[in-house]
């Protein structure tokens, strides 16, 4: 074992001669995540710690920090607006620190613990947007391997309010890179994974798109497609058999959730296809310029009360505007009656004449009544 000092961390603690902590923002699989500001750029970042490496062995030390090093560098490869950018990777006092992108934001499960389900259309937003930051990846070659509620971000103040974006690729990895995992070894969250990785298989673009589907469903649902279980076995069991409980709430997006979580990793959709699926079911053809790139909004137009804090909520953002909505299949127009039928009251079903013919008939009684006194008179 090597003993090395351990730096106390707190507010205003310097990392690497720019980055100064102001607060904890919260923790996350590899350690404490802070808020900091860049001295350098002037600017606020969020900045994960690793957990401590000391007393460790060299060589387990050595494997936290290339872990973090090439979260770094695998995350860097992804721009999109969907995605928390990564800025930089530094060292201080021998461990790894992962500079990112702050955004003031609530995740989706942070969500559900407040309104238990979000609503389809809103959903669908949030799909859409952080498929299409998906299919960025995979087009360079990286696999997130841990998608869930929790990694789905949705800015609740500032001027990006209602933003969703995908975070932590703590665990994704570059598939051209060999995996140093064990056989069998199972990585992501159990209530989240597609039935090839619960078995043990390593994760493909394939099982992002089952996990985003499993995500969505969640948010839609209420609870994950395996269900509820404080037995994380009983949970990836049921997983690795693709016993999934049928939605019920989901509507539009039924049969979209439904085919990105095939058990099959062949038949589902690649995450690009996803996105264009979850556009047409939910808002028609045409209309990914006002879902992608815009914050999540409800129906009529306005930031979700759970997406925004305090008088956020409800306000109208510069960027957004109403929904887009399916082209609905045309309604049939009743006809409009006959002429034989308005004059008879239609059928003898105990209507009254119109005026017009009323009038008619009272003058023809009228013409005949005066005939038939004349006649008489002759």
């Amino acid at each position: 074992m090597i003993d090395r000092p351990r730096p106390i961390v707190g507010p205003d603690y310097l990392v690497a001669g720019r980055y100064r902590l102001q607060s904890k923002l919260g923790g996350g699989g590899m350690g404490a995540v802070w808020l900091a500001h860049d001295r350098l750029l002037d600017r606020d970042v969020a900045i994960k710690q690793v957990l401590s490496t000391a007393g460790l062995d060299e060589a387990e030390a050595r494997k936290v920090r290339d872990h973090i090093v090439h979260e770094g560098r695998v995350a860097a490869k992804l721009s999109h607006e969907h995605a928390i950018a990564v800025y930089d990777v530094v060292l201080e006092a021998g461990e790894p620190w992962l500079v990112i992108e702050h955004l003031p934001s609530r995740s989706v499960a942070r969500a559900l613990g407040l309104v238990n389900a979000l609503p389809v259309i809103e959903v669908a937003q949030i799909g859409a947007q952080v498929a299409d930051a998906l299919a960025a990846a995979h087009t360079v070659g990286i696999v997130h391997r841990d998608i869930k509620p929790g990694n789905i971000l949705v800015a609740d103040r500032g001027p990006g309010v209602g933003m969703a974006k995908l975070s932590d690729f703590g665990i994704s990895r570059n598939v051209t890179e060999a995996s140093d995992e064990p056989d069998g070894m199972i990585t992501g969250t159990p209530a989240y994974l597609p039935p090839e990785v619960a078995r043990g298989a390593q994760p493909t673009a394939a099982s992002d798109v089952f996990s985003l589907g499993a995500t969505l469903y969640t948010a839609i649902e209420g609870q994950p497609p395996f269900g509820m279980d404080d037995d994380s076995d009983a949970v990836v069991e049921r997983a690795a058999m693709a016993q999934i409980n049928p939605p019920t709430r989901s509507g539009v997006l039924t049969r979209v959730l439904l085919h990105m979580m095939e058990p099959a990793p062949q038949r589902r959709p690649s995450m690009a296809q996803a996105r264009e699926e979850i556009l047409a079911a939910a808002f028609g053809p045409g209309a990914a310029d006002n879902i992608l790139g815009a914050p999540v909004r409800t129906e009529d137009g306005t930031i979700p009360a759970w997406a925004a804090r305090n008088s956020a909520a409800g306000l109208r953002s510069p960027r957004s505007g109403p929904l887009p909505r399916r082209a609905q299949p045309p309604q049939p127009v009743n006809p409009a009656p006959a002429p034989a039928q308005q004059m008879i009251g239609r059928g003898g079903s105990g209507q009254s004449p119109s005026p017009t013919v009323a009038v008619t008939i009272g003058l023809l009684i009228g013409l005949v009544i005066i005939i038939v006194i004349l006649m008489m008179v002759m």
